[in-house]
């Protein structure tokens, strides 16, 4: 691997206890977890304390456009008509995203794949459900960098085995440039990536949308290497919902009103893009009203991911190779179960839907 400087650093997984018991014995993790806020939302985005929440599923997310179904579900509460509310927790880093997820602290969570495969790799319970985003991850650099050789020694901004840290290591290979050849830096959050990005700190970033086309709007001179398509082909997934393997067992049907939710939600965003939109700008994406028009295009969510079942377990070579998990998962990490009930129970409101997965 190569130099890292200022980083965050993705914390081993192999060292913790992925049963959900004996987490308060672990004074490190709770001492992150008091940064985090549960925020329970009612329909029309009314604040609703946990103590009153129906059945309860708790959630991670990230931050990016492939984010968008969970959260207008999680915004208009969906869920809650079949008597379960979507609970978020918000996390300060990318890291405790994932983590919480293995430690059984939140039931399901919306995250890059590449992460997910490192869970499984380590022995936690869980396995991916539905999909989140396709496309939408970008390569942005500085003016002038505007070719692979010029990235030699420069600064990467990213996030520890993430996508958005697979995708780099892809593009420099593709170009037979080493890893190994370049500086990076891991950030917390993306909010602090972009800030660095425009302050000069960082010489190229990898990055989601709205905030790949809003660097490219906002920063003058900025170039966008890549967006994956020309690398990974139209429709490559990025991130994907996954889940505790105690919730597909105790309560499918709790998980069913989730991904229900998320599906309502596509549909919503795909009819009624400006409104949800506004609803959404602020509250859940820091960006203006002009670069969520530009982005939301460019990272459809999409609950139906079956097509991509094979890029998924594909993509994982780069991860093994970069030393992150020892072996591949096997297809038994997928289980599209749920989302396929969902699709059978819910026909009319699948088959409106723009978007579908081949499968």
């Amino acid at each position: 691997m190569c130099d890292r400087i200022g980083c965050t650093h993705f914390p081993k997984l192999t060292d913790m206890d992925f049963s959900g018991r004996a987490v308060s014995s672990r004074r490190g993790f709770l001492k992150k977890a008091a940064a985090v806020t549960t925020i329970s939302m009612g329909v029309g985005g009314a604040m609703m304390g946990a103590a009153h929440a129906a059945a309860g599923i708790k959630s991670t997310h990230g931050s990016g456009f492939c984010n968008l179904n969970i959260f207008l579900a999680h915004s208009r509460q969906y869920s809650k008509a079949a008597g379960v509310e979507l609970e978020f927790v918000n996390t300060p880093t990318s890291a405790e995203m994932v983590t919480f997820l293995g430690m059984g602290q939140v039931d399901v969570g919306l995250m890059p794949y590449t992460s997910f495969m490192a869970l499984y790799d380590a022995g936690a319970p869980v396995k991916i459900v539905a999909g989140g985003g396709v496309e939408g991850c970008a390569i942005v650099a500085r003016p002038g960098l505007d070719t692979a050789e010029k990235l030699k020694g420069k600064t990467l901004g990213t996030f520890q085995l993430d996508t958005l840290e697979v995708m780099p290591y892809d593009y420099l290979k593709k170009h037979k440039i080493s890893f190994k050849d370049v500086k990076v830096r891991y950030m917390g959050n993306t909010p602090e990536a972009i800030e660095a990005f425009k302050a000069g700190a960082l010489d190229w970033i990898c990055t989601i949308e709205p905030y790949a086309s809003a660097l490219v709007n906002d920063v003058k001179g900025a170039v966008m290497l890549t967006d994956g398509i020309d690398m990974y082909g139209k429709g490559y997934t990025d991130c994907v919902l996954a889940a505790r393997a105690s919730l597909i067992k105790d309560n499918p049907a709790g998980l069913k009103a989730i991904i229900k939710g998320m599906m309502q939600a596509q549909y919503d965003a795909e009819t009624q893009t400006d409104a949800v939109l506004k609803e959404l700008v602020g509250k859940y994406y820091k960006t203006s009203m002009e670069n969520a028009k530009i982005a939301q295009g460019k990272q459809p969510a999409i609950v139906d991911a079956r097509s991509q079942t094979q890029f998924i377990l594909d993509r994982t070579d780069s991860v093994v190779e970069m030393g992150y998990i020892k072996k591949k998962p096997g297809r038994d990490a997928i289980d599209w179960t749920m989302l396929e009930e969902v699709i059978k129970e819910n026909p009319d409101l699948y088959g409106k839907l723009k978007y579908k997965s081949a499968a």
